[in-house]
Parts: structure tokens; sequence; C-alpha cells
């Protein structure tokens, strides 16, 4: 089992505050486990076993036929007036399960912590229903740290490959072979797929949304909006209205198999509603869906440049100035700071084209330009270049 300690800090960090604790991301990703890891730490610090009420709702054994119902079955277990620690795993598969979290919320001597495989668990009626009363924890699959620390490796170029080749899911650390965790990725994705996105949206042409996924993953990183996608898949043969892209591309940023980054005007300090770009949540899915030939390795680093940053707490956008890009623009209550990412920048043109932009920015945020060579760190002018996996594992 992976030690998901960052994790597990922060639901230890909520513990008993009065508000619902809503573990969201990817399936598969660990949210069951980290669920594990809490109630075991809870039994640790004294909490009774009979305290701790834990349904995992994707069991074909806790089958609810509506909110009215689980609510009901929770309640019969709460005997006294002890604190009840409450776990509901996949929420979302119970009709109106909103209604049941708002009742057992008001509770006085209940602590609730939720999980849902898919954002649309925090919008709608659950999202003003409960307003004010959540904390949202978004989880990942696992970092290139976290990675190293399970196998105890050194930060290096082969253990980077072998993070990227092997997925990001914690399941794949039990997979020795490449078509094994080929296998079960493309698996994963399917159910992901019909679960979360075909059978919640009741979409009926599954070829074509397969089609757009992956488009997608095929252009991971590519400066694309809405109407582009639909020309270029028309114009290809398959023949898809530019709502209808859309629509797919919700869904699957709603299940997080993608994040859309929104672009920012660094100089006039504005957001920008076109030429998103968008990140796999987990790389290795991208070759499970097309293949392991032809791998942009810049475009892949960038992925797993952008996923750290998320993990670390960032708001992140594309920077664009006049005729220039940022690769990240990355907020925090701190301010921004900037980063370029490159496979490498040893021939000077490339350094050249990398530095430009950030040279445009007239602040004193920092910048940095990440890349794999393994040079000492270099310093242009108050722009830091420094190896891409040395950030990736800092604390």
């Amino acid at each position: 089992m992976v030690e998901r300690k960052e994790y597990l800090e922060k639901l230890k960090k909520w513990k008993d505050k009065e508000l619902i604790k809503v573990i969201t991301g990817i399936r598969r990703c660990g949210k069951s486990t980290l669920f594990n890891l809490y109630i075991n730490y809870l039994k640790s610090i004294g909490i009774e076993e009979s305290h701790i009420i834990s349904i995992n709702l994707e069991n074909p054994d806790n089958e609810f036929s509506d909110y009215k119902e689980l609510y009901d079955f929770v309640k019969e277990k709460i005997k006294d007036n002890k604190k009840y620690y409450i776990f509901l795993d996949e929420v979302q598969n119970v009709k109106e399960f909103q209604k049941a979290i708002d009742g057992l919320y008001i509770m006085k001597n209940v602590d609730v912590y939720i999980t849902g495989s898919n954002a649309y668990l925090l919008s709608g009626e659950l999202a003003t229903l409960l307003t004010g009363r959540y904390i949202e924890i978004k989880m990942y699959p696992l970092s290139y740290k976290e990675y190293l620390s399970y196998y105890n490796r050194d930060v290096d170029e082969k253990a980077y490959l072998d993070y990227i080749n092997r997925s990001s899911f914690p399941y794949a650390l039990k997979l020795e072979e490449e078509s094994e965790i080929d296998d079960y990725i493309e698996a994963l994705y399917n159910t992901i797929i019909f679960k979360d996105i075909v059978q919640r949206r009741k979409i009926a042409d599954i070829a074509m949304l397969k089609t757009v996924t992956r488009f997608m993953f095929d252009n991971i990183g590519n400066c694309l909006s809405i109407k582009k996608i639909a020309d270029i898949l028309t114009s290809d043969g398959r023949p898809i209205s530019v709502h209808t892209v859309e629509n797919y591309l919700e869904a699957l940023v709603e299940s997080y198999i993608f994040n859309k980054v929104s672009r920012f005007d660094v100089k006039g300090k504005q957001y920008l509603q076109s030429g998103e770009k968008y990140y796999a949540t987990d790389v290795t899915m991208r070759y499970a869906i097309l293949g392991r030939r032809n791998i942009d390795a810049g475009h892949i680093l960038e992925n797993i440049v952008y996923l750290e940053l998320i993990r670390r707490g960032y708001k992140v956008y594309i920077g664009k100035i006049g005729e220039k890009e940022v690769d990240f623009v990355a907020e925090n209550k701190e301010g921004f700071t900037y980063f370029q990412v490159a496979y490498t920048t040893r021939d000077k043109a490339t350094l050249e084209r990398e530095l430009v932009p950030l040279q445009s920015i007239n602040n004193h945020y920092p910048k940095y330009i990440l890349t794999m060579d393994i040079d000492p760190i270099a310093d242009f002018e108050g722009i830091k270049k420094i190896n891409v996996l040395d950030w990736l594992t800092e604390k």
C-alpha cells in the first residue's frame, strides 16, 4: 500500500471541523485507500470501531434505491452522542445523494467524509445545498516523488522514464510488464468512459466520443479551441458539431481524464476565453490508447510539470504576452511564478527561445526554465534554469 502522506495530513488537519470533507479525483487514484489509511489512523488514536461507519457505494452489497434509504441506514448505526466518523465512497452512485449528506451534516456528533470520481459531484444542487459547508481535497495519482519513495530510488532520468512508462495509478505498481500496464489502463479508461460519461450523459455515439478522446490525447499541450477541434475532425471525415465537441470535452474534464488550462494575459492581467490547452491526469493512458510510438517527450514533460503545480495547490494558466507564450503561469496567495519547460536547452537557439517570453515579463516574481539537462543551476538576469527532476522532488 502506498502511503499518501500529504493527503493523509490534510484529512488530519480537517478532522472534527464542521465541514464535509469531499475527496475528488479520477477513478483508481487512491481515494478508497486514503479512507483506509485515515480510518487506521482514527483507530490508532482511540476511536472505537463502532463509531466509524464506512460504506463503499460501488460494492453491490451496498446498493441503496435513493438518498433516504442511505440516510436511514447510516442513522440507525448512530447509537449515542459520541462522535461518529462517516465515510461514503463513490457517493454519486446514490440518487439525490446530496440530501443524505445534508441530513448527516446537520447532526452534531457526525464528521462526514465522501469521495467521488466525477466533478459533477460538486456542481449543481450539491454545490448549492452545501455552499460554505464543505472542503474539497483534490486527489491525483502518484507524483514522481511518491513513485521514487515507493521504490526507494534515486532521482535520475531512468527513474523518470520508468515513472512515465509504468503509469502513476497506484495499482500499476503491482504489475510487471508494459503490456499488463497498458491492458489495466485501457480497462480503466473504458470504465471511466462508460460509467462516468456515457451512462451519466446518455451519450449514444460512443465511437465519436472515443475519437474525440484519442484526438485530445494526441494533442496534449497543444493550443486548441472547440471550433478548431470540430473543424479538424470534420475535415478528416468524421463530421462533428461544435456543440458536441464542447459537450464531450466537458465530460472528459468532469471525469478527470483531462485537465483544462485557460490562458492568462500577463500584461493585461486578465483571463482569456479561448485557446485552452488540455493535459492528461495520467500520461500512460495516452500510450494505452494511442500506442507507444512517436512519444512527444517535450509535451509529456510539460504534462508532468503541470500536474505537479496543481498538486502543490497553484492555480495554473497558459501565459500570453503579445505574440509570445509562457508555458505556465502559477498563482497562489504569494503571487505569480512563471515557468518554461523544455526537455533540453543546451542548443543556444533553444535557450534563447525559452528565455524571450520570460524576459518580456516586467515584474519581480520568480521565473524558471525547467529542463532535463544535468547542469548546475544557471541564472540569466534573474531567470533561473534548473533541473526539472530536482524541482519535482524538492520539499
